[in-house]
């Protein structure tokens, strides 16, 4: 009986270890069927996006910092139609995580749904319709990445939301902060002097990235 149990523990181990080996293969070919559609999609794309998005290099800094760090909880303050939600429900979709979008727009807000459901990643999507001055502050978190592109006159307080929801570690983002816009220079007066963050800028396009990393 002890022989016939062990035989039947051995094969039961093979078999369960050969579904495992079989899953994470299938997970491998899905995620690079994904990536492959992702990238077709964004470079076919790349010089249609306007209404509020973000330019192509931008979307590839976000993607960048997200996979890089390891990232599985984001927040993003303005979907419009979904540019920089693609570039970070991508990231996401490598690294297992999640994204909770916030929009104001319902004609913005179903578009972009469209745009991540065309390219296989809605399920990595949380999307929020309604004023993100009070949904912001109604979200629970905890978040270990943020992307502000709202209005840049609530950019600091957006901040002042999110920080006890982001993890140390994590990194709050913020759009178009070198170019003139109100509410901008007020914005980077505040995180610059943040005691609990390093602040730098990147100026890979026009638009410029603040990115706040929160020791």
């Amino acid at each position: 009986m002890k022989t016939i149990f062990k035989i039947k523990s051995v094969l039961f181990g093979i078999l369960f270890f050969g579904f495992i080996a079989e899953s994470a293969a299938q997970e491998v070919k899905d995620q690079s069927t994904r990536d492959e559609r992702v990238q077709k999609f964004l470079k076919e794309s790349q010089q249609k996006w306007q209404d509020l998005n973000v330019p192509y290099e931008d979307g590839q800094i976000l993607h960048d910092l997200i996979v890089n760090n390891n990232y599985q909880s984001a927040l993003e303050i303005g979907t419009s139609t979904g540019h920089s939600t693609v570039w970070i429900a991508w990231a996401l979709s490598k690294t297992g995580g999640k994204l909770t979008t916030i929009e104001i727009d319902k004609e913005r807000q179903q578009e972009a749904i469209q745009n991540l459901e065309a390219v296989g990643l809605s399920d990595f999507v949380d999307f929020r319709l309604g004023d993100a001055h009070q949904l912001v502050k109604e979200l629970d978190g905890p978040f270990d990445f943020v992307f502000s592109d709202a209005d840049k006159d609530w950019y600091v307080q957006y901040f002042k939301d999110v920080h006890p929801k982001l993890k140390k570690g994590g990194r709050f983002t913020a759009h178009n902060v070198l170019q003139n816009m109100s509410g901008i220079q007020e914005y980077m007066d505040f995180v610059k002097s943040h005691p609990d963050y390093e602040t730098t800028l990147d100026r890979s396009s026009s638009s410029g990235i603040a990115i706040s990393h929160k020791k």
